[in-house]
């Protein structure tokens, strides 16, 4: 029953990605470097799945090459995560490519075993594959080791080389792929786990969590790098056209209740307020998630009581929700523009100054009474 079980999230999983590639293929759009390595990584983690799901369906030929030709599909599924990984990091000039090595070993062993199985089916009597079975052991052990190597180099670019990473730092934390990664080291121990067991017990049975565990990596890895890398494109356009002044708020003078306000209260605060406002806009210093009060006050040489002070009586609001106005004023700026239509609302939220989309739907709500997606719908 659990095998059955396994079996059916396996061929769930390789038609979930033949689906992914097919869908990614025609978004033209999004069609770049990192996303034909994403979608190689996926077509191969499906090609390995299916050619397991059939094996253990008891799929045969009448062909004895068909029968025997088990390809290493696994042994191309790193070198491409590699590459997407580079890609994705922006630090492909940086770091060697491991594929050309990689399709020189992949197309060897075909050879190998090509001429492997001919001189077992003419030469060898009654055809005893058990030669062929030693080199599959053998051909497995030795590729384990050189993918093992190709994912401690995508790890290593991830958790070690830092100094690579300021540029895509500043538009990803990159969570999601460090989790991947750490996932994908759990997999890698489920497949020496099996390649043991299978070399000692002669059980297959090991490798169904490997299998069980590759089909997870497949949703993962298809949903999150291709949204991951849509957002980081669009943060990536956002931010070149905040920087070249466009589409951004302006610190518009009071209104009318405000001036009323003014001839009650002291015209050198609301003055005080005015510049606190002008220079947080002019310096786009709303847009930095990290931005905090003793930043400001420290720029501006006052003390954060007496900018506190300020900011509650003339903005109606307390610091935190002050800059969350700004962010969201700049946001309903790109929502409404139809320029912008074709990026995603995240991207748009996480340009604007927000650390997540939780936070950008909830402060944005909180402003407007309705959610980002309504908001632009309207226009």
């Amino acid at each position: 029953m659990i095998v059955k079980i396994i079996n059916f999230l396996l061929i769930a999983g390789v038609l979930q990605g033949f689906g992914f590639n097919l869908v990614t293929v025609f978004v033209k759009k999004r069609f770049h470097k990192v996303i034909i390595f994403l979608n190689l990584t996926v077509l191969f983690i499906s090609l390995n799945n299916l050619q397991a799901w059939l094996i253990d369906s008891g799929f045969t030929s009448k062909l004895f090459l068909i029968n025997q030709l088990l390809v290493p599909w696994y042994l191309l599924i790193f070198p491409m995560f590699y590459a997407f990984t580079a890609n994705f990091l922006r630090v492909e000039k940086k770091v060697n490519s491991f594929i050309k090595p990689t399709l020189i070993l992949f197309f060897t062993e075909m050879v190998i075993r090509l001429c492997l199985i001919s001189y077992v089916y003419y030469e060898v009597p009654n055809r005893d594959i058990s030669l062929i079975e030693k080199y599959t052991a053998l051909e497995e052990i030795c590729n384990v080791f050189y993918c093992v190597f190709l994912f401690v180099n995508a790890s290593l670019l991830i958790f070690r080389k830092h100094e690579m990473l300021d540029y895509i730092l500043s538009y990803d934390d990159l969570k999601w792929i460090k989790w991947f990664i750490r996932l994908g080291s759990i997999i890698i121990l489920f497949w020496i786990t099996a390649i043991i067991i299978k070399n000692i017990f002669d059980n297959d049975m090991a490798y169904y969590p490997l299998r069980l565990g590759t089909s997870v990596l497949l949703y993962w890895i298809g949903y999150q790098g291709f949204y991951k890398y849509n957002v980081v494109q669009d943060r990536i356009f956002l931010r070149s056209t905040i920087n070249e002044n466009k589409v951004l708020i302006t610190d518009n003078p009071p209104n009318k209740t405000e001036t009323q306000k003014d001839r009650i209260v002291n015209e050198k605060h609301q003055k005080e307020f005015n510049n606190i406002k002008q220079h947080i806009i002019n310096n786009k210093l709303y847009l930095d998630p990290l931005l905090s009060m003793d930043t400001i006050t420290s720029q501006l040489g006052i003390s954060k009581s007496h900018f506190s002070k300020l900011i509650n009586t003339y903005s109606k609001y307390n610091f935190s929700d002050f800059i969350n106005s700004l962010r969201v004023e700049q946001a309903k700026k790109f929502l409404s523009n139809d320029e912008f239509s074709a990026y995603t609302i995240v991207a748009i939220g996480l340009e604007c100054g927000f650390n997540s989309k939780s936070t950008f739907y909830s402060a944005f709500k909180k402003f407007t009474s309705e959610t980002p997606t309504r908001f632009r719908d309207q226009f």
